[in-house]
């Protein structure tokens, strides 16, 4: 199944409508997909570098939007959606004693969510299940996303094809790195 969804978003990215096709992918994705956007962003911005941010910049609103879709699925359908797509994603066993704490640590779990490989659409539907703030929510996605949408960009505008290869196989490694080197200074200039 998950073979089939990458071709067809591959397709998509060959279409007239690829721009349409990415904000639906990116709306989708934030809240029930298992594609992510880059998938289409990569293509489009290789055969489209003049448009490079452009790109990046649909990828984020339609993110954020539907992220505010997995918010409103949390906060208002969590039993009748909400539960099975975390158990379609293997989260549903944590949620309870994730929920406990979650609002404390939410912007973070946003932000990490939003930038690393980590299911984005797990973390919009725990936020809006646990009720986190819909303003801290919504600024933690627009940072996030638009951090992790322009970097690809930048690189490919840059780069181009000698990137693809490198963004498609390792950039959510070196984002997951990125956090935990963040979150550990945050934590030593905390603590020393």
């Amino acid at each position: 199944m998950i073979t089939r969804l990458y071709q067809w978003t591959l397709r998509l990215a060959q279409s007239p409508n690829a721009l349409w096709a990415l904000a639906i992918v990116a709306f989708i994705e934030s809240s029930v997909f298992p594609i992510p956007p880059d998938i289409l962003m990569i293509p489009l911005i290789i055969a489209r570098p003049r448009e490079a941010f452009k790109i990046a910049g649909i990828a984020t609103v339609a993110s954020v939007l539907g992220g505010m879709l997995g918010y409103w699925i949390g906060f208002g359908a969590f039993e009748t959606i909400g539960r099975p797509v975390l158990e379609f994603y293997g989260k549903d066993a944590y949620f309870d004693e994730f929920a406990v704490t979650y609002n404390e640590y939410g912007a973070w779990a946003v932000l990490i969510a939003g930038v690393t490989p980590f299911p984005y659409k797990v973390i919009t539907i725990l936020s809006g299940t646990t009720h986190l703030s819909l303003p801290v929510f919504v600024a933690a996605s627009i940072f996030a996303r638009s951090l992790r949408f322009f970097i690809v960009a930048t690189l490919l505008w840059k780069f181009g094809e000698l990137i693809r290869v490198f963004i498609e196989r390792r950039l959510g490694l070196i984002f997951t790195l990125l956090i935990v080197i963040f979150i550990g200074g945050f934590y030593a200039v905390k603590f020393i």
